[in-house]
């Protein structure tokens, strides 16, 4: 018997299926990042921390909505614990970051030759930022920038911003969890419809640019990441280097993610074309029971470790393990989720974080069976005052991943 809802239809008729499902969405607005730094000028402010410097990338985009890319040139923004966001730029670009601009503030700008990181400390002083201060840099900023910083400065504390920034992101709106949710339900469409159009014969690469065109027929801009794994492959948990081809009784692994407004999603699917086998059928179960081990052991509260270990502690009962050996579960149990594809918190042994409302993680347990298989079901949940919410139910069984005949 094949699995239910695998090979049914054509890749022209799967891709017919979709439709765009972005179209109701509002991107954060403005009033949502003068919250964010108000949130962040408060922490700030009781931690004792004069200014955090935020680089072009997510930080950046969380706070101001300023949209820019990190580069080997300086580009970012000051957010003192007092007043206004200061931009720093070179003077070429000043002209297209206004056009970007969501939050207000001055644009200091540094010309070619010039050194942008004096400059930075030039405007903590025009802030009356005192030489002694306390001042948190962006934790993806490159070194080079922490390097010339430091270099260019004298006295000042400098420390990593991200108390600052994961103290804020971590905890996400009902926007960011509305924009969330559609980009989840977009790419488990899509993974409906990538299992529908599988072959024999069929390639990983061909899957991949399946999922691409996909994700965009639902309203993204393509994959913003795309795993295809066949057999034996599927016992590499990232992948490996050559493209394999689809056979019967092959597991299938595909693990893909798209970007709606900035905010991610990132789904893992995993059966087998064709008749599982009774070694296949166990493991896949065993990874269904330690994803809804780790679920269940979600509550306000607990730890992050607490919940990867009951993940573990499940596989730990069926021989498998113990802790991050193989044949078992090598990697935590999850990640957090936003505007990185992984942010903060992790749930992983040793992390004490205690869960709390608005957190949001991956649930992905993966199970290696080194040169046989993997099986890795990956949904995302978020935190609410009453425990832990599904963005996307998880697989339904090994003979009917997406639960059409449930």
């Amino acid at each position: 018997m094949s699995t239910i809802g695998i090979g049914t239809q054509t890749p022209e008729q799967a891709l017919a299926s979709l439709n765009n499902m972005t179209q109701s969405l509002t991107p954060i607005q403005a009033d949502e990042h003068l919250e964010r730094i108000a949130k962040a000028q408060a922490y700030m402010a009781a931690n004792n921390i004069d200014a955090i410097y935020l680089n072009a990338g997510t930080n950046l985009t969380y706070f101001t909505g300023m949209k820019w890319y990190a580069s080997e040139r300086m580009v970012g923004a000051i957010l003192p614990a007092i007043g206004e966001v200061q931009y720093i730029a070179p003077y070429f670009e000043i002209g297209t970051l206004n056009g970007f601009k969501v939050v207000e503030g001055p644009i200091h700008g540094w010309q070619e030759h010039e050194n942008p990181y004096a400059l930075f400390v030039s405007v903590l002083k025009q802030l009356n930022i005192s030489n002694d201060a306390t001042i948190g840099i962006d934790e993806s900023a490159q070194f080079f920038i922490f390097d010339g910083i430091n270099k260019a400065q004298k006295s000042l504390n400098i420390i990593n911003a991200q108390s600052v920034t994961a103290h804020c992101r971590m905890h996400k709106s009902v926007n960011e969890l509305a924009l969330m949710q559609c980009a989840m339900d977009m790419t488990l469409a899509v993974h409906q419809a990538t299992a529908s159009m599988l072959y024999e014969g069929i390639t990983t690469t061909e899957v991949e640019a399946f999922i691409k065109k996909a994700h965009q027929k639902v309203g993204a801009p393509g994959n913003y990441f795309c795993i295809v794994l066949f057999g034996v492959a599927t016992s590499f948990p990232h992948g490996v280097k050559d493209a394999q081809v689809l056979k019967k009784g092959d597991m299938v692994l595909i693990d893909t993610g798209c970007k709606v407004h900035d905010y991610l999603s990132d789904i893992t699917r995993t059966y087998v074309f064709g008749e599982p086998t009774p070694r296949q059928r166990m493991f896949w179960d065993h990874e269904k029971a330690a994803q809804l081990a780790a679920f269940n052991a979600a509550s306000i509260g607990a730890t992050c470790e607490d919940v990867d270990a009951s993940a573990r502690h499940y596989l730990a009962a069926q021989g498998l393990g113990p802790q991050y050996q193989t044949p078992g579960c090598p990697h935590r149990t999850g990640h957090g989720i936003g505007l990185d594809i992984h942010e903060w918190p992790y749930l992983v042994g040793g992390n004490k974080t205690p869960l709390a409302s608005g957190m949001c993680f991956s649930n992905e347990p993966m199970l290696v069976i080194p040169d046989e298989f993997g099986v890795r079901l990956e949904d995302h949940f978020y935190m609410t005052d009453s425990g832990p919410h599904w963005f996307t139910q998880p697989s339904y069984s090994i003979d009917d991943p997406f639960g059409l005949n449930a």
